[in-house]
């Protein structure tokens, strides 16, 4: 689902990693946050990447969601062109299943911040929760939801 007003931005940088956007985009629909999602290589289509941060922004997005595996690039690009927090998604795509992943999210120079969160489906799901939490900042209704899914939580 797709919102012509999305607060979220979610991108991944191959086709390959569609089932940890799927599980991102599960808990954006769950707490009914509005994003955009894409799949665009900071590698092998960088001008394209750019125009697709400028324009979210042109739509309102206020966070992005970038994930990645092997070098993980996609999620400082992102940051380097945008002022707006990054949320960086490690996935353990490579032979060394994600450590590398991990290292480029994590490494950021000073200035060009990217947070990261936990590697795999784990992280996927965690980079909507974080999300919200940084959208609930300035919208109550975002807070509700995300404080209703902390709550149900302590029942499990």
């Amino acid at each position: 689902m797709n919102h012509s007003n999305p607060l979220v931005a979610v991108v991944c940088g191959s086709k390959s990693d569609e089932d940890y956007v799927k599980q991102t985009i599960s808990v954006l629909e769950e707490l009914d946050i509005p994003y955009i999602s894409e799949v665009v290589s900071a590698h092998r289509d960088p001008e394209r990447l750019h125009s697709w941060i400028q324009d979210a922004e042109n739509m309102g997005v206020k966070v992005f969601i970038a994930g990645a595996g092997g070098s993980a690039a996609l999620p400082g690009v992102v940051s380097s062109w945008t002022l707006l927090p990054v949320i960086g998604v490690p996935y353990p795509s490579s032979d060394v299943k994600g450590i590398d992943s991990i290292y480029s999210i994590v490494q950021m120079p000073p200035g060009v911040p990217v947070a990261c969160v936990a590697l795999g489906s784990w992280g996927a799901r965690n980079s909507a929760y974080f999300a919200a939490s940084i959208l609930g900042l300035n919208n109550p209704q975002i807070l509700e939801k995300y404080n209703a899914h902390r709550e149900s939580l302590r029942s499990r």
